[in-house]
């Protein structure tokens, strides 16, 4: 017995150092998972001095590797609900180069938003409309041209909505108050996307209220993926995975059709399940990224009047110029986005 221990103790110290190789391997993929870059679909773009400049969504471009659909490209457009109206004038310009382009809406079957959009109904349409008023911004159905041919709605309608929270167990409620979870656990660990009252109390009695406001939204926008995944389930959940999975449904009958150039207009929350589904359903890669400025979050610098400019009339010529900063176009210099 005495003889076989120096044995036992020696496979012990085998295993023990196989232990320590693997947990040392753990430790290094947990490592290079955290280095490895975070996908986004929403960002705000900062100066060189780290001043915010705008916040921008993605469009994320996947191009067909498989012979079944060679050829086709798939793009994810990424959408907040309100915005400038530069930015909605530049993703008109962009849905126009669509043969296809499918959008969100929990509405009935065939629905088709009359231009100049129409007014969200119930507490969701409050808010949003709230918001737009108090940010300066314009609502997405008001701005985007929803009439054109190639629009194509794919989402679920009300009934179906409705059915499928009651089949999982769901209900506004219950997301209301995971919702709040989150809100209180950032709360405690101090993250820069969390607005103190002190913050919001002094953006709201600023002379820029509206741009004080946007820059402390955006910075709560910037992590949508992960307040969005709270409502995710091991099963996902209607407003995320159910409602995706009607978009592919109608993506799957468009694939069909001849269709090479395919966009898709959803919330940017929503994007990174979407892109699992676009890789495995079409089986594609992603090839491009593009950001457009859906915010301008930059201050208007007012430029000093002489007596004689203050006193004359506002004459066509003396009118101020409009912004027309080019949302696609990066902001430059350009340091970071974070």
């Amino acid at each position: 017995v005495i003889e076989d221990a120096p044995a036992e103790v020696a496979g012990d110290s085998e295993k023990a150092s196989e232990k320590e190789s693997v947990e040392g391997k753990t430790e290094d993929v947990a490592a290079a998972e955290e280095e490895a870059p975070k996908q986004t679909y929403i960002r705000i773009a900062r100066d060189e001095d780290e001043n915010p400049v705008s916040l921008d969504t993605s469009v994320i471009t996947f191009e067909a590797s498989g012979e079944k659909h060679k050829g086709i490209t798939v793009d994810l457009v990424g959408a907040v609900h309100v915005g400038d109206v530069a930015y909605y004038e530049k993703l008109n310009e962009l849905f126009e180069t669509y043969d296809v382009l499918l959008y969100e809406l929990v509405a009935p079957e065939g629905t088709r938003v009359p231009k100049g959009g129409r007014k969200g109904g119930g507490a969701i349409g409050l808010l949003q409309g709230g918001m737009s008023s108090l940010l300066e911004l314009e609502h997405q159905l008001e701005q985007v041209d929803y009439t054109k041919d190639n629009f194509v709605h794919a989402d679920m309608s009300p009934e179906e909505f409705a059915k499928s929270m009651k089949d999982r167990g769901e209900s506004f409620w219950a997301m209301f108050f995971k919702a709040m979870g989150q809100s209180a656990a950032q709360s405690g660990r101090g993250g820069k996307q969390q607005i103190s009252d002190a913050d919001l109390l002094m953006a709201m009695f600023a002379k820029d209220r509206s741009l004080r406001l946007k820059r402390l939204i955006a910075r709560q926008f910037e992590d949508m993926e992960s307040q969005m995944s709270i409502f995710d389930g091991p099963d996902g959940s209607t407003i995320i995975t159910e409602r995706n999975k009607k978009c592919f449904e109608v993506l799957k009958e468009h694939l069909g059709k001849g269709h090479k150039r395919i966009g898709g207009f959803y919330g940017a929350g929503k994007l990174a399940d979407m892109e699992k589904w676009v890789a495995e359903d079409v089986a594609s890669e992603r090839t491009g990224e593009k950001w457009i400025a859906a915010w301008d979050l930059t201050a208007k610098e007012k430029s000093p009047e002489t007596p004689k400019e203050a006193d004359a009339p506002a004459e066509e010529g003396n009118q101020p110029e409009a912004d027309d900063r080019d949302p696609l176009a990066e902001p430059a210099p350009l340091k970071k986005a974070g």
